[in-house]
């Protein structure tokens, strides 16, 4: 497997979320996830995505007598990601990425990575998905405690106290 992750130190942003793909060319989804030869995972925000990382299985990695194992590399690979865009998913794989805490979700072949990243901020900033709302949320009940201090702060504070 060949593996670039792109790391940068300096980003302290605690509201990304790990999205990943399906895709061969790392424009389109156009891969089961079973038989994924590559995957790329972006880094999005309520505003903006970025490339993170993107992983290769070589041919040996995706034959099809070793399909358990595969999936097992696959979904550890996919491990912090909220979701998986592909164009299809077995059910082992599906019990295997919600364990992992991995939403699996199924498009159209040739569908633009690029268009769903769009829609996923568009519905972050509007109404989001069950899965969505459910990683964000997950996401902020891991944080450390001074950063959900932080955070919290960052939301504001207002008392409401009923009156007596």
């Amino acid at each position: 497997m060949r593996h670039l992750k792109l790391i940068n130190p300096a980003r302290s942003d605690t509201s990304r979320l790990q999205i990943a793909f399906a895709s061969s060319d790392r424009c389109q989804v156009n891969q089961h996830f079973g038989a994924a030869e590559a995957f790329v995972i972006y880094s999005l925000s309520a505003a903006d995505y970025r490339v993170a990382e993107i992983a290769e299985f070589s041919g040996n990695d995706t034959l099809k007598d070793q399909q358990e194992g595969k999936l097992e590399a696959k979904v550890r690979l996919l491990q912090g990601c909220a979701a998986v865009y592909c164009n299809a998913v077995g059910a082992s794989a599906i019990r295997q990425l919600l364990a992992a805490g991995v939403q699996p979700l199924k498009v159209e072949q040739g569908e633009l990575i690029e268009d769903l990243l769009k829609q996923l901020i568009d519905a972050w900033q509007q109404s989001p998905p069950i899965w969505l709302t459910r990683a964000l949320r997950q996401q902020h009940n891991t944080l450390p405690a001074d950063e959900r201090f932080s955070a919290m702060l960052a939301e504001g504070w207002q008392e409401d106290w009923p009156s007596c």
